[in-house]
């Protein structure tokens, strides 16, 4: 018995893995034909799919393709019928159907999944940053981070750097306290990827105290205590002073508040330097 054989082309401007798996499910449901399958993967223009079309039509292959850009898949289509080729669109019906329920138009955006992907690898490369660098854990984090968040503590450092690695940035924080002198790292790195957080001392007494109240202990420990506060808030200033870093005032605004100001400073920094 001669065994038959069926020639798959996968056409794709990205990976093409998912044309592939599909493919060789269908291949799957023809015991006794050798189907070879061959993926091109990162077509992007005409002149690279006329290329792969001349090769195809001389093994009669069946083209099966996930291409998003429109005029790529009307130019298969077209130089298929010339050349007597069965094509197989996987994701051109989907994505008909979904643009008609929903009303809007795709974005026709080559890659789009594997640059998703990268979002959030980049996101998860954020979060575990901000985590290992945190409050001053290790300061050698400053040199590699996107932003460096500095205060005295109760200002929302930590709060801060998660909401921003949750944008994609890795940020530290140090904390600033009189006892202890500040990193090093500190003064070694751009001013411009520093950013000082104070608070209006009355209300991170507030903070403070309360904070000290979930802890279990007294109020009136040196942590809230306001002149201690007073003179904290002074040294920090001093530090951002000589740093040359842009300062906030965190007082009356929410994280994302915040954030919005941070990402703002470091968005004008990009772009003028």
């Amino acid at each position: 018995m001669t065994t038959q054989t069926s020639v798959i082309y996968v056409i794709s401007d990205a990976l093409g893995e998912t044309a592939e798996f599909v493919s060789r499910a269908a291949a799957a449901q023809f015991i006794g034909v050798k189907t070879r399958i061959r993926r091109v993967p990162y077509v992007r223009d005409q002149t690279h799919l006329e290329d792969i079309m001349e090769e195809a039509a001389a093994e009669q292959a069946i083209l099966v393709y996930t291409l998003v850009l429109k005029d790529l898949r009307e130019y298969l289509e077209r130089k298929a019928l010339e050349k007597g080729l069965k094509t197989v669109d996987i994701l051109g019906p989907l994505i008909g159907a979904l643009s008609s329920q929903t009303g809007m138009d795709p974005t026709h955006t080559p890659n789009i999944i594997h640059r998703l992907d990268e979002q959030y690898f980049r996101k998860v490369e954020a979060i575990e940053f901000a985590v290992k660098y945190d409050d001053g854990k290790d300061p050698r984090g400053v040199l590699f981070a996107d932003v460096v968040l500095i205060g005295v503590s109760r200002t929302s450092k930590t709060p801060l750097s998660m909401y921003l690695a949750h944008k994609g940035l890795k940020a530290a924080n140090i904390p600033l306290v009189p006892e202890v002198d500040p990193p090093e790292e500190l003064f070694s790195i751009s001013a411009r990827k520093i950013i000082g957080l104070t608070l209006r001392p009355e209300l991170l007494n507030q903070i403070r105290t309360e904070r000290l109240k979930t802890l279990g202990l007294g109020a009136t420990a040196d942590y809230a205590n306001l002149d201690r506060i007073m003179r904290e808030l002074e040294y920090a200033r001093g530090i951002m002073k000589r740093i040359g870093c842009p300062i906030i005032d965190a007082t009356g605004k929410a994280v994302e508040e915040t954030a919005s100001i941070i990402l703002e400073i470091l968005f004008k920094g990009d772009r003028n330097g």
